[in-house]
C-alpha cells in the first residue's frame, strides 16, 4: 500500500480500482512517521478527525469532485 503515489491521477485511479479513502488515510500516516521529523507540521488532524471526514464524502466522483479523497497540506509561510 506504501507504494501508491499520491498525485491526482494515481489517487482517481486507485479510487476507481476500488481502493478506500481509510487505506490512503493510514498510507498518509505511515509515511508521516517515516520521515520521522516533527517539524514537518505545524498541526496535523488526527487520524479519527480524518477518519470522520473521509466517511462523510460520499461516492467517489471524479467529475463532479476532483479532488476527493486526495490528502492535502497548507504551507505555513503565510505572514
Amino acid at each position: 500500500m506504501n507504494d501508491i503515489r499520491f498525485d491526482i491521477g494515481s489517487l482517481h485511479a486507485a479510487y476507481a480500482s476500488g481502493m478506500s479513502v481509510r487505506a490512503v488515510i493510514e498510507t498518509v500516516f505511515q509515511r508521516i512517521s517515516e520521515a520521522d521529523d516533527p517539524g514537518i507540521f505545524i498541526h496535523l488532524a488526527s487520524k479519527a478527525e480524518l477518519l470522520a471526514e473521509a466517511e462523510a464524502l460520499g461516492g467517489f466522483d471524479p467529475v463532479t469532485k476532483p479532488l476527493w479523497g486526495v490528502p492535502f497540506a497548507v504551507k505555513d509561510n503565510i505572514d
